[in-house]
């Protein structure tokens, strides 16, 4: 990335963000732990950057998301890092019979302090009130549905489906506070934001399309050489090879306009939606 796409800031602050960031903090006394999801296969962008501003001191598991679709061996690291740092993480692949158990399981360890103090009082276990924050498109709603194991909550795969804060009942004698997908006021970072292009956690109306789908063949090419030849027949891809690379895609996707022209916005669009689509997938693009 060059000096001057570094330096770039995106504002994108939509009002209910600031009012989820508000009701949030009003809340906060009533919650016990909080539940972020991030995704797994961008670790670290795709974490809130004022997380512990937001939940202040109330114990946290990180959730990571999407683990089917991420490069193992590299997310790890970031899992390593997180427990380092006295986080409790789990992997999670939300679509395939997800198991809540371990979820569980590390609830009780942060919920048994709670319910010690209650039984010295004679008082019973209490409903555990969860707070379940992330950026949009993480998979909260599906998160949460496998929780209360029936359809609690909208899932969509895109970003600004959930835009209220709702509480929500478990079968797991958990008490779910949904949140709609919090992003920062700015991006200070160029890469973080084009990173969650890259995984629909950002509206596409937000960044220009060829620069995501040309950021997205940067990093395959830097990581994943074997994904970018077999997928779009390139050896290898830079930023001056742009056309040429167009090229060689639109000819073998038959994004070909008339006049035998490249369809360039139908390349960078069928690029996104590669990952969309999880046609492109056990990728991790945070690196530590």
């Amino acid at each position: 990335m060059n000096n001057q796409q570094n330096t770039t800031n995106i504002n994108w602050f939509p009002g209910h963000m600031a009012k989820t960031k508000k009701q949030i903090g009003e809340l906060l006394p009533l919650i016990d732990i909080v539940y972020e999801l991030i995704d797994a296969r961008i670790p670290e962008s795709s974490r809130i950057s004022d997380i512990d501003s937001i939940t202040k001191n109330k114990a946290r598991i990180i959730i990571m998301t999407k683990s089917d679709l991420c490069d193992l061996e590299e997310t790890k690291k970031w899992v390593k890092k997180y427990e380092s740092e006295g986080h409790k993480v789990i992997l999670a692949n939300l679509q395939d019979n997800f198991d809540y158990k371990e979820v569980l399981v590390k609830t009780n360890e942060i919920s048994e302090e709670i319910n010690k103090k209650r039984q010295e009082k004679g008082l019973k276990p209490k409903e555990i009130r969860a707070l379940v924050v992330g950026i949009p498109n993480v998979g909260k709603s599906t998160f949460i549905n496998r929780l209360a194991g029936k359809k609690v909550a909208n899932v969509g795969n895109r970003p600004g489906v959930t835009t209220n804060l709702v509480w929500l009942k478990t079968k797991l004698n958990i008490l779910l506070l949904d949140t709609p997908g919090i992003l920062w006021p700015k991006f200070e970072n160029q890469e973080v934001a084009l990173n969650l292009a890259s995984f629909s956690a950002i509206r596409s109306e937000i960044l220009d399309v060829d620069e995501v789908a040309i950021h997205i063949l940067n990093k395959l090419s830097k990581y994943y050489p074997l994904i970018l030849k077999s997928r779009y027949n390139l050896e290898t891809f830079n930023n001056e090879e742009t056309v040429e690379a167009y090229e060689t895609i639109s000819k073998k996707i038959g994004a070909i306009i008339k006049g035998g022209e490249v369809d360039y916005e139908r390349v960078s669009n069928a690029i996104l939606n590669d990952i969309k689509n999880e046609l492109v997938k056990n990728i991790t693009f945070d690196r530590i």
